[in-house]
């Protein structure tokens, strides 16, 4: 019999930021895929902020009880829904996450899971968006730097617009992959 010391196991932060989650079927089905664990926290910051008054204190409290910060959202014009982008200012404050004794993040990993709506060919060099969807993502690793985290590849699901029901579930067994490799502490 495997014993599996859960203790050693990280913790998983996932914050959904989808501002019309119940419009994306390619987002619910990850969603649906997501293993049990103790170790997953699920956070749907639309659900948790409608109004935007994010409570800070209680969003820095979470991280610091997680070792793997993980954002799910769409790319919205290049970039994140804009409560992704509030709660990054907002918590992630001088003197808490970098600055003197901003020390909170350290080793902390941070991990994007985006979706597009544009191919993976859309996304590249001769693309109709000319660049690869991992270099509109440079603010995000400055970010984390900044931090002292450890910044990971992203988890990309693209051409969802094209996606059929086989699609969308060999999409989401990728994902469920993905949160068990990370529980496992297999990073990439």
């Amino acid at each position: 019999m495997n014993f599996v010391n859960l203790s050693r196991m990280p913790k998983i932060l996932i914050l959904l930021v989808h501002p019309a989650l119940e419009k994306s079927k390619a987002n619910q089905m990850l969603l649906d895929s997501l293993p049990l664990s103790d170790n997953i926290t699920l956070r749907d910051l639309y659900e948790e902020y409608p109004n935007f008054f994010i409570n800070v204190k209680a969003e820095q409290e979470l991280i610091s009880s997680h070792q793997i910060i993980l954002f799910q959202h769409p790319l919205y014009w290049y970039s994140c829904p804009p409560l992704m982008k509030l709660w990054i200012d907002m918590v992630l404050e001088d003197g808490w996450a970098y600055g003197p004794g901003g020390d909170k993040l350290l080793g902390k990993k941070w991990i994007q899971v985006i979706t597009t709506g544009g191919s993976k060919d859309a996304y590249s060099k001769g693309g109709f968006h000319g660049y690869e969807t991992e270099e509109f993502l440079l603010p995000f690793r400055r970010t984390a730097e900044l931090c002292g985290m450890h910044y990971l590849n992203p988890f990309l699901v693209q051409g969802t617009f094209q996606l059929n029901e086989q699609g969308l579930q060999k999409e989401s067994k990728r994902y469920s992959d993905f949160i068990d490799q990370l529980l496992g502490g297999i990073y990439e």
